[in-house]
């Protein structure tokens, strides 16, 4: 242990390398619900790559394992650390290091965050659209997930956003993926095969982000329906029209009730419209003109009106954004409610009302409390689960994702696999795809010390 320790510090400094009792709680968890603290040997805040290659060189050689951390706000055990291992925490490597205004590139160590990014953005009139819903969340977490969020409807997710990479792998060796060019066909895509693999193939050190200019006028409708079926129904009209939201949400009228109560929030809905609502659709048109705002606004309101709404509202922006940040904070809110599960399944559009109904059957014959919300534009539904009982949790679980699956979907739309997901993902993804990844793995960390136990299992 004392060698080791010694050899973290030569690396880095007494001041970066914590052990034992100076461990912080925070770095023994991420949000992933009803997972215990798990406390790793150590905790390194690197500041460079260099030291990140020479942190993997001494943990390979003695098979340690390595959790790569960023902020901790992913929500299905990422960055659980492993047990005996070694935590590399990115806190201070958290510099922007160029916006290239000319080609719209932003340059970032893993642990800048989207709220930094978003303020060192402002001055240029450019942005970074991918928002998953909580602006502590750092960009290397980000790249590890493939982070989706509200914005994905119009400008995608996390892989469609990164132009390249640098990374530290299993071996110790530094490679570069990408760069500040759109587009190749050079080889293998390694870039996107990182995007996603959560810290298992390699560990960030660099990220390349792709901005784009940022909308300077918005608006914001939401609109009641009696029935879930309804908003399924209208939502691949409104996509097919031409009017290009960047936020198509849905909440149920018990998510939307929790969500603004929870921030204090009266959208003034008259009683016999919310006694009829089951779902609500909230939708996010933007542009740089305000006059085309308006216009498109105006024809949202008339589709809606002719797809079954109950009512519509065009919310003033105060209550626009408080709505949004009311959705994004739906997590926090199942949580303090005493939620055992976070369900982020995705599936194609038109089977949500054929998911949900399933769902809602399933939960009735387990005795299990379920609510939900999601990105009804990319067909990722987020449900929270309440079921005390592990093992009807589990089985409740297992029928759940089985059934997105058997819908043409997948386990998981945003959060990943991490720990939480992963015996759901061994039991129902195809075993011959499995046994892919875990030779590409092998490729990349053949030694198995990058976040072991996480996606592929042991």
């Amino acid at each position: 242990m004392n060698e080791i320790y010694d050899q973290l510090v030569s690396i880095t400094s007494v001041e970066r390398v914590r052990t034992g009792e100076n461990i912080s709680l925070d770095y023994t968890h991420d949000e992933a619900l009803g997972r215990d603290p798990i406390f790793p040997d150590y905790v390194v805040f690197p500041i460079s790559s260099s030291e990140v290659a020479s942190i993997v060189n001494i943990c390979k050689d003695k098979n340690i394992p390595i959790t790569p951390r960023g902020s901790g706000s992913g929500m299905s055990g990422g960055a659980l650390p492993s047990p005996g291992g070694i935590v590399l925490a990115f806190d201070r490597m958290n510099s922007i290091l160029e916006v290239d205004i000319d080609n719209h590139v932003a340059v970032v160590e893993p642990g800048v965050t989207l709220n930094q990014l978003e303020t060192a953005l402002e001055p240029y009139s450019l942005f970074y659209p991918v928002r998953p819903g909580e602006s502590s969340a750092s960009l290397g977490g980000n790249v590890a997930t493939n982070a989706g969020g509200m914005r994905a409807i119009r400008f995608g997710v996390t892989r469609h956003h990164v132009l390249g990479l640098e990374t530290v792998l299993g071996t110790g060796e530094i490679i570069n993926t990408g760069g500040k060019f759109v587009k190749s066909s050079s080889g293998y895509d390694l870039n996107q095969l990182l995007i996603g693999s959560e810290g298992t193939l390699g560990i960030v050190t660099k990220i390349f982000l792709k901005l784009q200019p940022k909308p300077i006028s918005y608006g914001t409708v939401l609109a009641p329906f009696a029935s879930l079926d309804e908003i399924a129904s209208a939502v691949p009209k409104i996509i097919s029209s031409g009017l290009s939201p960047s936020v198509l949400e849905y909440l149920d009228f018990l998510a939307m009730a929790s969500a603004t109560k929870n921030v204090g929030l009266d959208l003034a809905i008259p009683k016999d419209i919310q006694d009829q609502a089951m779902a609500y659709l909230v939708v996010v048109l933007e542009n740089i003109n305000q006059s085309r705002v308006d216009e498109d606004i105006e024809t949202l309101c008339e589709l809606l009106g002719s797809y079954g709404a109950l009512d519509i509202y065009i919310l003033p922006n105060s209550k626009a954004e408080a709505l949004i940040d009311a959705r994004e904070k739906a997590f926090w809110v199942a949580k303090a409610s005493g939620a055992d599960d976070v369900i982020d399944a995705v599936l194609p559009r038109k089977e949500m009302p054929n998911y949900l109904s399933t769902v809602t059957q399933i939960a009735a014959e387990s005795g299990s409390f379920i609510a939900g919300c999601g990105h009804v534009g990319d067909g990722n539904v987020h449900l929270s689960l309440f079921q005390k009982d592990k093992d009807v949790k589990h089985t409740t679980m297992m029928s759940i994702l089985k059934t997105a699956i058997d819908l043409g979907g997948a386990i998981s739309g945003e959060h990943g696999i991490g720990v939480e997901k992963l015996p759901y993902f061994l039991a129902l993804e195809d075993p011959i795809k499995i046994q892919l990844e875990k030779k590409i793995k092998e490729l990349f960390d053949p030694s198995g010390i990058l976040n072991p136990g996480h996606v592929l299992g042991s």
